[in-house]
């Protein structure tokens, strides 16, 4: 079988293996306090224009997040996030956990706008009875969204405007970041200006595990390694975050592979469009959403595993392919043809 159905069902970058063995048998300080770490850190600076920012190394998305947020919120405030955020619809209600409330607002293919947030804040601003609900203090977005849908960096600007305006904090989940950087107009150094904490997924985006987390807001850092200690996130051997790290962005190997599945991910959108399939949403990225029946579901199943998202009608369902950067030409040519004789 032929998996298209994540971008996490391989182990790691060959590139990335090799590093984790050559360094196997040295001895390191712990919990990120390493040479690996800094050098990992250092590399992704670079790319900010940011010296000033703190980077730090967590063992996975879910933790990044929810540490993130729980760093930033007084009990009595909550985080603004779409209907199909991944912190509402995919993290066992973990914010939740935390204590915070999660206020959603519809999606329009997987996105929120900044009207939207306004919205919320002058509710909040405008209300006599401030004490009896929470304040909307945080707006998660994730970038590229659930759908694989990106934010233009003109979209990114309003939104920081409104959060500016409210007094509002911008957080991006940035965990499949290198394949939304390589399908848009957005660069780091934009995320690292317009954004007070956002997330560089490594598990997603080539690495065996692990996300980096940047943090740019100067009232954000103080005592944040406690809170990844507290919330389950920081690693004790960190120096295998650091390491991996270092490798995806010592030479721009990150941004080399999320660019070329973000190329296969456009022959597999390009291959259903020519057999008339219709998308489900108009995805730049490696995650793509197509509308199939019953009876051309069953035919791919045969080979392929893909995501069963969610029922169309009565007879069709959206179905997710999502390329990574482990995604081979060959694989892609066996499914464009298949779907050709569909």
């Amino acid at each position: 079988m032929i998996r298209f159905n994540n971008d996490y069902s391989r182990g790691t970058h060959p590139a990335v293996l090799r590093a984790l063995a050559d360094t196997n048998g040295d001895s390191y300080g712990g919990y990120g306090i390493d040479p690996w770490c800094e050098k990992a850190a250092d590399e992704i600076k670079k790319h900010l224009a940011c010296p000033d920012a703190a980077v730090h190394f967590l063992v996975g998305g879910t933790q990044a997040n929810f540490t993130a947020i729980s760093a930033c919120l007084l009990p009595y405030q909550s985080a603004v996030c779409a209907d199909t955020g991944h912190i509402h619809a995919h993290e066992t209600g973990a914010v939740e956990h935390g204590g915070h409330k999660i206020l959603t607002v519809p999606a329009k293919d997987g996105k929120i706008d900044a009207g939207q947030i306004e919205a919320l804040g002058e509710a909040y601003r405008s209300s006599p009875i401030q004490e009896h609900i929470t304040q909307p203090r945080l707006v998660y977005i994730s970038f590229p969204t659930e759908y694989g849908t990106v934010y233009t960096l003109p979209e990114l600007k309003r939104i920081r405007a409104v959060c500016d305006k409210y007094g509002m904090l911008l957080f991006v989940d940035g965990a499949r970041m290198g394949y939304g950087l390589a399908a848009s107009d957005v660069t780091l150094r934009d995320m690292a200006r317009l954004a007070d904490l956002f997330t560089i997924g490594g598990t997603k985006c080539g690495a065996l595990f692990g996300e980096a987390l940047v943090i740019t807001n100067p009232a954000l850092k103080p005592g944040f390694r406690s809170c990844i200690k507290q919330n389950g996130g920081m690693l004790a051997k960190g120096w295998l975050l650091g390491v991996q790290f270092y490798t995806l962005f010592e030479n721009g190997l990150y941004f080399d592979i999320c660019r070329r599945a973000v190329d296969q991910a456009g022959r597999i959108r390009a291959a259903f469009a020519a057999k008339g399939v219709p998308a489900y949403v108009d995805s730049p990225t490696n995650q793509q959403f197509v509308v199939l029946d019953h009876d051309q579901i069953e035919a791919l199943e045969k080979k392929y595993v893909f995501e069963l998202d969610h029922a169309v009608d009565d007879t069709h369902m959206c179905v997710r392919f999502c390329t990574s950067w482990h995604t081979s030409e060959a694989d892609v040519d066996a499914l464009a043809e298949d779907i050709k004789n569909l």
